[in-house]
């Protein structure tokens, strides 16, 4: 390619990256309900709205990638070593946003018995100060 044609493919590259951002702006924002204010409030769309950027910014990683770091013109092994880390990476992600989750959860039943056995010390203290009293009143007495 000469160097007019590169300039031409990097301006086309950063308007398409460009649109995609701004369309993505306005899926956040419509999301939120700063569009359309009564859109705000339905659940499935906040879902699909979600959906929609994963798979726009999906693609701008795709674009950057093959064209930006020239993927495109390189032989399929080679992308495919760049392509499998980032699948794995992606699963990383996930496992440890789950693990978070579990993490999250159990710490609140940790805390719940911790609670419970803090009630349980407090009831067995009472009780061992009132045998101790009873034993102090009977020796006294007698």
């Amino acid at each position: 390619m000469s160097y007019e044609e590169s300039k031409k493919l990097v301006y086309k590259g950063l308007v398409l990256l460009a649109v995609v951002t701004l369309i993505e702006v306005f899926f956040s924002l419509l999301g939120k309900g700063h569009v359309i204010e009564s859109l705000g409030d339905i659940t499935w769309l906040g879902y699909l709205i979600g959906l929609i950027l994963i798979a726009l910014s999906l693609y701008k990683a795709y674009y950057i990638i093959y064209e930006f770091m020239h993927m495109r013109y390189e032989v399929k092994g080679l992308a495919l070593s760049v392509l499998l880390p980032t699948v794995l990476l992606i699963w990383a992600i996930i496992a440890f946003f789950q693990e978070g989750t579990s993490w999250k959860n159990r710490r609140q039943q940790i805390e719940e018995k911790d609670k419970q056995e803090l009630k349980e010390d407090k009831a067995k203290e009472e009780l061992e100060g009132l045998r101790n009293e009873e034993t102090i009143e009977f020796e006294y007495r007698g």
